[in-house]
């Protein structure tokens, strides 16, 4: 992956620091702000995991190394004036020590990210009970069936119903069809990686 030159960021002259912004890689939401050295982004490169200085006990550390909640490295960029970092990473565990996911309560995410994670749990775990889990055990054309059926509601809600309902039919549609890509081993980043190809086409022509 691209990493920065050490050689070329803008480190603080007093403390020889950068801000680090990270991000769920996934979701996108922000997990957490910490500062980072030469050292640590030395350690991140050979180790993968996400790792900083800490300021308040003068002493490098890594994400995780007592808690378990590591926080696995996806890519590391400069902004455009080479002084802050952004670090997107896939957490291992909560990444607040409050145990929550991010630092920032109220952060924003993905939802449909979110929510297409507990679907791959689920097709994983099959945890009984679960409406997913008997989606998944019902095969692949029942849930191609029920992606149809879904499809024909919305458009039924759309010309013949109120926005609360076609908003609900929509939401059903979204979710059957989370199940049926996972069910043939994609994801719903399938789907988005085509529409962003099509729209940097559209913007191109």
């Amino acid at each position: 992956m691209p990493f920065p030159d050490p050689d070329s960021l803008a480190w603080d002259p007093a403390s020889g620091l950068l801000p680090a912004i990270v991000q769920d890689a996934d979701t996108l939401r922000v997990l957490m702000l910490g500062y980072m050295d030469r050292a640590a982004l030395q350690t991140i490169r050979e180790t993968g995991k996400v790792s900083f200085y800490s300021r308040s006990r003068q002493q490098a550390w890594t994400k995780g190394e007592t808690s378990g909640n590591f926080l696995n490295l996806v890519s590391l960029q400069a902004d455009c004036d080479d002084d802050t970092l952004l670090v997107l990473a896939r957490p291992q565990g909560p990444t607040c020590h409050l145990d929550r996911a991010s630092c920032f309560p109220e952060a924003p995410g993905n939802l449909l990210a979110e929510l297409d994670d507990v679907v791959r749990q689920r097709e994983l775990e099959r945890p009984a009970g679960s409406y997913t889990t008997s989606l998944f055990e019902s095969g692949i054309r029942r849930i191609a069936q029920k992606v149809g059926e879904e499809g024909v509601e919305t458009a039924l809600a759309a010309v013949a119903e109120d926005d609360e309902a076609l908003s609900g039919e929509a939401a059903d549609l979204i979710f059957h069809l989370m199940v049926l890509l996972r069910a043939r081993g994609l994801s719903l980043d399938a789907a988005i990686a085509v529409m962003r190809e099509r729209h940097r086409a559209d913007r191109a022509g």
